[in-house]
């Protein structure tokens, strides 16, 4: 069986996601929408990347049969003293990689260079070099230096895409060989894992066994892992607010299955001290005279405000950077004075042009210069005010006052002023809205999260999709900005009503 670069990725998240891939792929699940326009939006980076190449061969695949024949393919071109290629593939004793780039320094000699479209070199793509590197060294290829092509956030686009300015260049060779024996190791217990006939321990405890920082995999495991156990108690250990592995491995050793009977001494934060405390004496956190503090601070009129948001490595339109966020949408509920019934505008971009111009004119008319601007994690308005004021400094001076004026709602979910035990340790809207105001749900909705909303967007009105449903798509993307602020609203009156 041969084990290839994404192979071996998957081991390194959890040896039973490897072993599950291979043997019963059928219970892991599928990739979402979100998921594939991130690949779709890597790909389109990749392109731009291969450009700095542009007397390189490009080999690749389209089907198994090419996928197959790469390896031939590679050799050949390699034997014809091809300066460079993209997309090729080694396989050597067992293990191969498909290539981004193969750059030859001398006649015998090479530099291996990866494609990524993050803003920067991550830890996890240095053990994805170190693999490959592995493997060419296997086949005979001698490697002087290892890089990362990755975007560049501070390139602001300015007509047609400059491949030059887009991207940047790491080396990490360093670092890189300083994994050899890791990889060397690791290598071999993937290939006993793949020799298994029954699935390996799927405890989360194994999750991430070589600790690489600032990655997530403890959190996709954790969702793969309660997908494999249906019947788990939604109050399990395994609900914790953001466990460690080893977190998780010692509760297990001490025989603890429930979020209630965790020692305290065992919480990692106050958030899961909190959560522990709460799910045993089912009794919520409430500091009153706190809520009553903040909420006194307000003033009419109030504004329930929430931006939705575009963002992509490849800037859609000039002045405009990679990964950054812009707003195409918002929703404003008001309240003009208290007791008044809640009254709403919003803005929706619906067409292929920059939406911020058309929008910031309409905001501008609908917040008035007075009143509180409460929002659901401020920072994230802010800072797409912040943007939005150096694109536009004819706005500067409004922006940076409804800036001054906004509020942030989740303060007291944050700051465990209110805490019960099904938020499960988020201060996330998501948990919050079914507990203090379960007749609202996200989940009636066909389009109920952010990511959601601005795939949808990006792909009807900036690429041209979807035009058979465009009418639905507004509606939609309405309904979901709306339930965003309208939530915003009820849980006001909820925290109201404590007083």
């Amino acid at each position: 069986m041969t084990l290839s670069k994404s192979d071996y990725m998957l081991f390194l998240r959890h040896p039973a996601w490897l072993w599950l891939k291979k043997h019963q792929k059928e219970k892991l699940p599928a990739h979402d929408e979100n998921t594939q326009a991130i690949f779709d939006a890597g790909h389109d980076f990749e392109g731009y990347a291969e450009e700095l190449f542009p007397e390189a061969a490009k080999l690749g695949f389209s089907d198994y049969n090419e996928y197959v024949s790469l390896p031939a393919r590679t050799t050949v071109a390699l034997n014809a003293g091809v300066k460079t290629i993209l997309q090729g593939r080694f396989e050597a004793e067992g293990i191969t990689c498909v290539f981004d780039v193969l750059d030859r320094v001398t006649e015998d000699t090479f530099d291996l260079i990866e494609i990524k479209s993050s803003s920067k070199v991550k830890p996890e793509h240095e053990y994805d070099l170190a693999f490959q590197l592995a493997v060419l060294s296997k086949a005979g290829i001698k490697v002087r230096n290892v890089a990362v092509i990755h975007a560049n956030s501070e390139y602001v686009r300015e007509g047609d895409i400059d491949s030059n300015q887009l991207t940047e260049k790491t080396d990490v060779t360093g670092k890189v060989h300083a994994l050899f024996e890791v990889t060397e190791e690791q290598i071999k217990k993937a290939f006993d894992i793949l020799s298994q006939s029954e699935m390996p321990d799927i405890s989360p405890r194994f999750a991430n066994q070589l600790n690489i920082p600032r990655v997530q995999w403890m959190s996709e495991w954790m969702d793969i892992y309660k997908s494999l156990n249906p019947d788990l108690d939604p109050y399990s250990i395994y609900s914790l607010s953001y466990p460690s592995a080893e977190q998780i491995g010692k509760l297990e050793d001490l025989g603890i299955t429930l979020l209630r009977d965790i020692p305290e001494e065992e919480c990692l934060r106050d958030k899961q001290l909190a959560q522990v405390r709460t799910t045993r004496e089912n009794k919520r956190i409430l500091e009153k005279e706190k809520i009553k503090e903040l909420l006194d601070t307000s003033q009419y009129p109030l504004y329930f405000f929430d931006y939705e948001t575009f963002s992509s490595v490849i800037p859609d339109f000039d002045g405009l950077s990679p990964y950054k966020d812009y707003p195409f949408q918002y929703s404003l509920h008001i309240i003009d004075s208290p007791g008044g019934e809640a009254r709403h505008t919003e803005y929706l971009h619906q067409e292929n042009s920059n939406p911020m111009p058309a929008l910031l004119e309409k905001l501008k008319q609908d917040i008035g210069d007075t009143g509180t601007v409460l929002t659901w994690n401020m920072s994230y308005e802010k800072g797409c005010n912040d943007r939005m004021a150096h694109l536009y400094p004819e706005y500067k001076k409004f922006l940076e006052s409804l800036n001054g004026r906004i509020m942030d709602l989740m303060t007291p979910f944050d700051k465990m002023w209110f805490f019960d035990k099904d938020f499960f340790g988020s201060a996330s809207v998501k948990y919050v809205l079914p507990v203090l105001c379960p007749e609202l749900s996200y989940k009636e909705l066909e389009i109920s999260d952010g990511l959601a909303s601005r795939r949808t967007w990006t792909q009807t009105f900036l690429q041209g999709k979807n035009q058979e449903k465009k009418e639905q798509i507004v509606s939609d993307l309405s309904k979901y900005c709306t339930l965003d602020t309208f939530a915003m609203v009820r849980i006001l009156e909820e925290l109201y009503n404590l007083r």
